[in-house]
């Protein structure tokens, strides 16, 4: 056997290899490489009403940063995120840790009905949601003429961004229950027996068993919950019809992008937002997972 007929059958399976992975990697560079690239290249140019399309380098990232629109919905998915997120996964975990325990009757069943609300498309429940928010015609006018009072309806300034938390919470609480009651699910069975002949009770086995078995699970949810928070769009985008006074063009970074680039027509602005957004998700949540990797090592 020459030489070269060695090398062709030691570069077959190589290539069966590639050829496994040829339609994942065209899919992936369409889908997913293809837009940063293109977002990328149209970062760097700008549409001046002298001279048309302009090549302006960093220009665009600057005058974002610069902003304070761009700060002030920074602010609010920061804000949406240090206080729904918690919320969120603190509820996910306590109907997960309930449903595990056995002592829920019906378990297979409220474990439908509290992940049924992630099957409503987000459209549909911001509507519903929004409806029961209106004051001129939804549940809190049914409440104001029932009771003879003048409660303010949550779309107000104040009150709008916890509104949209209750509408993402009430979606996502199933979500997120699924994911750690499935971590549960692998948790071995002799941690329990261990821990029942050792005399301990539900909440030594929850806080020394299961919720060290889960972390990973917790992390991921975490991780999950981060980069949904910071895309933020349409809740917003949907309630600003019924809260034009509470919610801005600029009320989130993603509406803002969508804003300056089909409505102002300034794609360029749009695309370095969009850009700047994915930055600081990533780095987030990077982060996290590393704040997570380490206290799985210990």
């Amino acid at each position: 056997m020459t030489s070269t007929t060695r090398a062709r059958r030691a570069g077959a399976p190589r290539l069966a290899g590639l050829g496994f992975l040829a339609p994942f990697a065209i899919v992936f560079a369409l889908v997913f490489l293809a837009p940063i690239a293109y977002a990328l290249f149209l970062s760097l140019f700008a549409d001046r009403l002298v001279g048309g399309v302009q090549f302006v380098g960093l220009e665009n990232f600057g005058s974002i940063l610069s902003d304070p629109r761009f700060w002030s919905g920074v602010g609010n998915v920061a804000l949406f995120l240090l206080v729904q997120v918690p919320i969120m996964l603190f509820l996910s975990l306590l109907v997960a840790l309930a449903i595990d325990s056995g002592r829920v009757h019906g378990a297979a069943f409220v474990r439908l009905s509290i992940f049924l609300p992630y099957a409503v498309p987000a459209v549909v429940a911001t509507l519903m949601w929004g409806f029961m928010y209106g004051d001129r015609f939804g549940l809190v006018r049914g409440f104001n003429e029932l009771l003879g009072t003048s409660v303010s309806s949550p779309l107000a300034p104040d009150t709008v961004l916890a509104a949209i938390g209750n509408i993402v919470t009430w979606q996502f609480v199933g979500y997120n229950m699924l994911i750690f009651f499935a971590a549960l699910r692998t948790v071995p069975a002799s941690l329990y027996e261990a821990a029942e002949i050792d005399g301990a009770g539900e909440l030594r086995v929850v806080t020394a068993i299961k919720l060290p078995a889960i972390r990973g699970a917790l992390v991921i949810a975490t991780i999950f919950s981060i980069i949904g928070s910071f895309q933020l769009f349409n809740e917003p985008s949907i309630l600003r019809n019924l809260a034009p006074n509470a919610i801005t063009s600029y009320f989130t970074p993603n509406l803002w992008a969508y804003e300056l680039s089909f409505s102002g027509q300034q794609q360029g602005l749009a695309a370095a937002v969009a850009i700047l957004m994915g930055i600081l998700t990533a780095v987030i949540a990077y982060l996290v997972q590393l704040r997570g990797m380490r206290r799985e090592q210990r």
